[in-house]
Parts: C-alpha cells; sequence; structure tokens
C-alpha cells in the first residue's frame, strides 16, 4: 500500500501537441496531510488538478491517486473512483434553484443510491453541523445566505462522501480579509478533525499555505520548482521562490 495519496511522475500535457502546460512534473503528497500548491497564474496549478481528479488525461507520464493509475480508467470507472474525492469549489459553485440541504444531499442522492431518503437528509445533516452551519439556514437558497454560509454549504457538500481526499480550489480567491481567515481557519479545523484525510489546496494565498499547510508545492512553467515544509521556502536560495514569497505575504 503506498504512503501517497497522489504521485505525479514526469507528467506532461499539450493541447496542441506544441505547448507542454504540464512539462515533466513530478509530485508525492504524502497521505493524511495537509498540501498547498502555489504559483504564478499559468503556471499549471489548474491543469495538474484536473489531471489528478481524471479531467484531463495525460500526454504522457503518470497519475496516481490512492495507489490506483487513472490512465487504466475508464470513464464509468473514474465516476465512481471519484467518490473518494471532495472539491470545494472556488466560487461554492452551489446549485442557485436547490435549499442549501438539498445541495448537500445531491452527491448522496447520485452516488449513494442504495440510501432511504431519510438516511440522505440524516447524513446531509450532520454535516452541516460539522461545519458549523446552524439548523434555521437549512431551507433557505444560495443566494439567501451570506458567503461565508455558501462556503460552509460547499464543504459540507464537498465532505458528503466521506473522501479520502478533499481538494481547495482556490478557496478564498475574492473575499474580504475577515472572510478568508474564516475560511483558512475552516480548512485546517475540517483537516484536523478528519485523521487520516489528505489534503489538497490551490491557492495565491501565500499567507494561509504557510500557516496552515504541512507542505507546499510551488510551480513554474509546468515543473515543480520548489516543494517542502513552509520553512524550507523561507531558507532557499531560489531566486524566482524568493521573490514570489516576498511578494506574496502580506506585510504586518
Amino acid at each position: 500500500m503506498s504512503q501517497f495519496a497522489i504521485r505525479l511522475k514526469e507528467l506532461r500535457k499539450t493541447f496542441d501537441g506544441k505547448e507542454f502546460i504540464v512539462d515533466g512534473m513530478n509530485l508525492e503528497i504524502p497521505k493524511g496531510t495537509l498540501t498547498a500548491i502555489i504559483g504564478f497564474s499559468g503556471t499549471g496549478k489548474s491543469v495538474m488538478l484536473k489531471h489528478i481528479l481524471g479531467l484531463f488525461r495525460p500526454t504522457s507520464g503518470l497519475v496516481e491517486v490512492l495507489g490506483q493509475d487513472l490512465s487504466k480508467k475508464s470513464q464509468d470507472e473514474l465516476t465512481v473512483f471519484r467518490r473518494n474525492f471532495g472539491v470545494l469549489f472556488q466560487g461554492s459553485a452551489l446549485f442557485d434553484d436547490m435549499t442549501v440541504l438539498e445541495n448537500v444531499c445531491f452527491p448522496l442522492v447520485e452516488h449513494r443510491r442504495d440510501l432511504p431518503e431519510d438516511k440522505v437528509v440524516e447524513i446531509a445533516t450532520q454535516k452541516l453541523i460539522q461545519v458549523g452551519l446552524d439548523s434555521k439556514h437549512f431551507q433557505k437558497l444560495p443566494n439567501q445566505i451570506s458567503g461565508g454560509m455558501q462556503k460552509r454549504t460547499g464543504l459540507a457538500r464537498a465532505l458528503a462522501l466521506d473522501p479520502e481526499i478533499l481538494f481547495y480550489d482556490e478557496p478564498t480567491t475574492g473575499l474580504d480579509p475577515i472572510l478568508t481567515e474564516m475560511v483558512d481557519n475552516l480548512i485546517l479545523e475540517t483537516h484536523k478533525h478528519r485523521p487520516g484525510i489528505t489534503s489538497v489546496m490551490v491557492s495565491h494565498d501565500l499567507d494561509a499555505a504557510f500557516r496552515i499547510a504541512d507542505h507546499v508545492a510551488m510551480l513554474d512553467k509546468g515543473k515543480v520548482l520548489l516543494w517542502g515544509t513552509p520553512e524550507d521556502f523561507y531558507k532557499t536560495d531560489l531566486e524566482l521562490v524568493k521573490r514570489f514569497v516576498d511578494k506574496g505575504l502580506r506585510r504586518k
């Protein structure tokens, strides 16, 4: 059994046969850790994430998740395998015409058709309580709750299937500092209270990455430029990393 939740080996991806968006990427994310993926725009963060989720097939190289080579799976097999994932999207991506509770029920209805309706509602209710949302909001539509509540709902939905890996795709982009801190703390608390879960956060927010992550991977030109602890980033002699860190951290 692999000690790594995710392994990328010499991953390469081109869409036009000429330019490689991901160009020989190597990365190993240990199980049970919280890893932040950082880097300038256009360095391959989103393309890398879509490979791990099985949404893109690599041009070459290995994408191994939970010990499984994704390139060997059919689309139907990938659909089933994705039950191991939970994703909190940048804009929460809630269904506008569903209530808060219905949004969290959705993945259970889709993937756990063996469950009776009352059990689905029970599980969804538990997840919403776990992320700190008051029951008085359960029957509201997304546009009737605050941005912070929308994030909590999105996280509850991501947790609905008890995934082994949680992905956060730019979870704080466009949020004010107070809401950003709330989301960062929510990610950290969720990780701490779910032993064994692996969390992967793609983020532009270096303060959050260095404060809550066990490991950080910085991408550049489709490769991993540096992988290590936050302390490794402070100590590095790599000039590009030093400039990125210096400009990315908010000065107190």
